[in-house]
């Protein structure tokens, strides 16, 4: 059973990319489980001074958490033309670890307009040295839809079939490894 995390960028109660990776966990092929992390919101601000044995455990939790899944997804929202302040704190956490040292991972999208933050996100993986996975690209048009909306286009049988087959595609490529 492959292991994987889904991390939404956003802290938005009522995100789409939030809304995106539950729909990952909720219709993840056989031989796979996603488990969505929900803490962005509680790690504290990342301080190299507090590394090693000072690490918070807020912070160890998800370091553990990347270093036990055996790929990571992330969906993330556009601010500003970047990647969003907690997201980029959550990986900064990560940085001087071997947790993200060749993992796979995957980007999915809520929105076709987020472009800068994709690329800026791209650079930011490959940088730590994740292995990214570009070969299926999952992008569910979300943007601008209210609750009901998005559960209703999440729940679309293409859009179920479009999240499985990505799913599927990825786990082969964490299998190929």
């Amino acid at each position: 059973m492959l292991n994987i995390i889904a991390i939404s960028g956003s802290l938005r109660v009522a995100s789409t990319n939030s809304a995106l990776v539950a729909a990952l966990a909720r219709n993840a092929p056989p031989g796979c489980q996603v488990t969505v992390y929900d803490r962005l919101g509680h790690l504290p601000i990342f301080n190299p001074d507090d590394e090693g044995e000072r690490t918070p455990p807020e912070a160890a939790l998800l370091i553990d958490a990347v270093t036990n899944a055996d790929g990571v997804i992330v969906s993330c929202p556009e601010y500003a033309h970047g990647v969003p302040g907690g997201l980029k704190n959550a990986l900064d956490w990560l940085v001087s670890r071997d947790a993200a040292v060749g993992k796979p991972a995957m980007l999915v999208h809520a929105s076709p307009r987020s472009l800068f933050a994709r690329s800026a996100l791209a650079e930011i993986i490959r940088t730590m040295s994740f292995a990214l996975y570009d070969g299926a690209e999952l992008e569910v048009g979300l943007l601008g839809k209210k609750a009901p909306e998005v559960a209703a286009i999440l729940a679309e049988a293409e859009n179920v079939l479009a999240v499985r087959k990505a799913l599927t595609t990825f786990a082969d490529f964490i299998r190929s490894r």
